[in-house]
């Protein structure tokens, strides 16, 4: 029998169905938890302490006093276990009262900072001091050096401070994780899970069209022939 364009199509569309479906699957999965879940929780707003008291800001010297070779391009007032401190050129430390600069936050001051903004009375179970992360390390793009506190909890929980400013950054936890490792899916991009412009993605994207357009095609062609036999 003459193959004609409706075996065609429908050879194209089974193809792509079976190639991308998986894939599109993968989209539905991660899309619904997406949609079911809040948002802030998965950012552990729900861990993070409402209120930070912080000492009052009184003796300060002036920026101009902490080191006469230094040339200041930005400056910023902030609270490092409740002790004011410069950070200066986004890169140095000082403290704002004494002016000596403060190489890093030692390991013991990481983890006063994390549980002054940790809720709760959490147990730590171990500190990881972090000079570099993977593409799909969970502190992946955030500063490095950087001091990750492990709490004894039920979600994994982990708070992770920056080494240089002392600023309390994230914390992770086992929604989140889960939150991450789908939205490699959803972005299709498994080699660093954030980058929604990736050829993979397009190239899906475009077979998930021509998927549907051989559905509609094949569609109006099985239609016309119904209209035929009809006749």
């Amino acid at each position: 029998m003459r193959k004609n364009n409706q075996y065609y199509t429908r050879k194209i569309h089974r193809f792509l169905g079976v190639f991308i479906g998986i894939q599109f699957f993968l989209w539905t999965i991660s899309g619904l938890y997406f949609s079911w879940t809040d948002i802030d929780e998965i950012h552990g707003d729900h861990f993070h302490n409402e209120h930070m008291m912080h000492q009052s800001a009184e003796n300060l010297i002036e920026p101009g006093k902490l080191d006469s070779s230094l040339q200041i391009s930005t400056l910023e007032l902030r609270f490092v276990n409740h002790q004011p401190y410069y950070w200066v050129n986004s890169k140095l430390l000082y403290n704002a009262q004494t002016g000596e600069l403060k190489p890093e936050v030692t390991e013991e001051e990481a983890k006063e900072i994390a549980q002054i903004y940790v809720k709760g009375d959490l147990g730590i179970k171990s500190v990881e001091y972090l000079t570099e992360t993977g593409a799909h390390h969970e502190f992946r793009g955030r500063p490095l050096p950087a001091w990750a506190v492990h709490y004894d909890h039920p979600e994994n929980l982990v708070a992770y401070i920056d080494a240089k400013s002392g600023s309390f950054e994230r914390v992770r936890h086992r929604s989140w994780r889960w939150f991450d490792f789908l939205w490699m899916f959803h972005t299709m991009d498994y080699a660093g899970r954030d980058d929604f412009n990736n050829l993979l993605l397009r190239a899906f994207s475009l077979f998930g069209l021509a998927t549907v357009a051989s559905g509609f095609t094949l569609f109006f062609m099985t239609q016309k022939k119904k209209r035929k036999h009809t006749k």
